[in-house]
């Protein structure tokens, strides 16, 4: 064991367990296009370019690192970081139109469809924060902006180009909610890292850098296990006052980080209240949250028949087919879900998806027969053709592995 990586007897919290017919053909392939939401939200927010010359630090040990981060009493902030996101997939643009307009009456202002642009390319954004009740996240785009505020009870977005506002009252018990337990800065993004170490992850500290025109170590997360899709994780913290600063998540596939996320400008000093202050611009459209909610539940018409029908049981009486099993641990966790029904043929998919599945499925067989796997960087899935799925952040020849072992 290195001098500086984290002894097995890390805290528990530590070493937490990482945790119309368009419509109708289309329903048939929600697996396999699900895959890139899936990596979307393993993800979440990120990115930020270091300075030249890396400080000069007293040493520090690995626990004691984890430690000054877990301490951490940063509640106030505002900056700007850049968010830089490559899953190696294929271009989305049209294919939400292509699968019958889904989507189509929402807002442009509803953080759910406009934070997706977040999944792939680099994008600038400005962050302000003052404790729990107030936080402002703005995605600047040319001379057009988006912004996500929260303050206190209200959430508001708003999206300049088309001059629409979303607004939901009551955010602690609706869909924003639900939101904020993703990671939305690189200090979340550590702690949900952290909460998967254990004895299937190595955790060092390797050096120290200058982000922001702050000073901070580097701590370097690995997976032990053989396997996984991740090569490392990692993290800049703020020798100061223990505040991570930048995250970059990097594949074994090499080339540009899955993730690079990272402040390129901060100040710790609490934000002015009117930064938090929201009025509905004149003219703009505005759409209430629940509303919104209410739209996204009315499903086409026999959906839920026909949805039952192509996927053998989802959507009916017999719930996800015969059920979900986890297989594995740590950074090799497999999902398997057995649908009951033999696999769709991507030839037979609208067209507006065929070409958006060849890009990213491999054909593949072995001793459970064959299957198309639908891969990113990150999160991998299996589909063979009697209907099982295997999903997980794990290699091809993992799944394959686990497929053909028929647990």
């Amino acid at each position: 064991m290195a001098a500086n990586e984290v002894p097995s007897e890390t805290p528990s919290e530590v070493r937490g367990e990482a945790r119309g017919e368009t419509r109708r053909r289309a329903s048939r392939y929600v697996v396999p296009v699900a895959v890139a939401g899936v990596a979307a939200a393993t993800i979440g927010l990120v990115p930020a370019l270091a300075a030249a010359g890396d400080p000069d630090l007293p040493e520090i040990t690995a626990q004691q690192l984890i430690e000054k981060i877990a301490g951490s009493e940063t509640q106030t902030l505002s900056g700007t970081f850049r968010v830089s996101t490559d899953l190696g997939l294929p271009a989305l643009g049209g294919l939400a139109s292509g699968l019958g307009g889904q989507g189509g009456g929402a807002s442009t202002a509803d953080p759910a469809q406009k934070l997706t642009e977040l999944v792939s390319g680099t994008h600038t954004l400005r962050l302000a924060a003052d404790g729990p009740e107030r936080q402002k996240l703005t995605l600047l785009d040319g001379s057009d902006e988006y912004s996500l505020i929260h303050n206190g009870d209200d959430v508001w977005g708003y999206d300049s180009k088309s001059n629409e506002v979303f607004h939901e009252k009551g955010a602690s018990e609706g869909p924003a909610a639900e939101g904020k337990e993703l990671p939305a800065t690189p200090k979340e993004l550590a702690d949900e890292v952290l909460k998967a170490a254990g004895d299937t992850t190595s955790i060092t500290v390797d050096g120290t850098a200058r982000v922001a025109g702050r000073d901070a170590y580097q701590l370097v997360i690995k997976p032990k296990q053989t396997g996984s899709t991740v090569a490392s994780v990692k993290i800049a913290v703020d020798a100061a006052n223990g505040t991570p600063l930048k995250f970059t998540l990097s594949s074994v596939e090499g080339g540009k980080p899955v993730v690079d996320a990272g402040f390129t400008k901060v100040d710790f000093a609490r934000p002015d209240a009117s930064v938090f202050a929201f009025e509905a611009p004149k003219g703009a459209k505005v759409t209430e949250g629940a509303e919104e909610a209410g739209k996204s539940r009315e499903l086409p018409e026999n959906f839920e028949k026909d949805f039952g029908k192509e996927f053998g049981g989802f959507g009916g009486p017999g719930g996800l087919g015969k059920g979900l099993n986890v297989l594995g641990e740590g950074w090799t966790t497999i999902a398997k879900l057995d649908t009951g029904a033999p696999a769709p043929r991507t030839d037979e998919a609208p067209k507006e998806l065929q070409g958006f599945l060849d890009s990213f499925g491999d054909k593949v067989t072995g001793t459970f027969g064959s299957g198309t796997l639908f891969k990113t960087k990150l999160v991998n899935a299996l589909l063979t053709d009697d209907g099982k799925v295997y999903v997980g952040a794990v290699t091809k020849d993992a799944l394959v592995e686990a497929a053909n072992s028929g647990k």
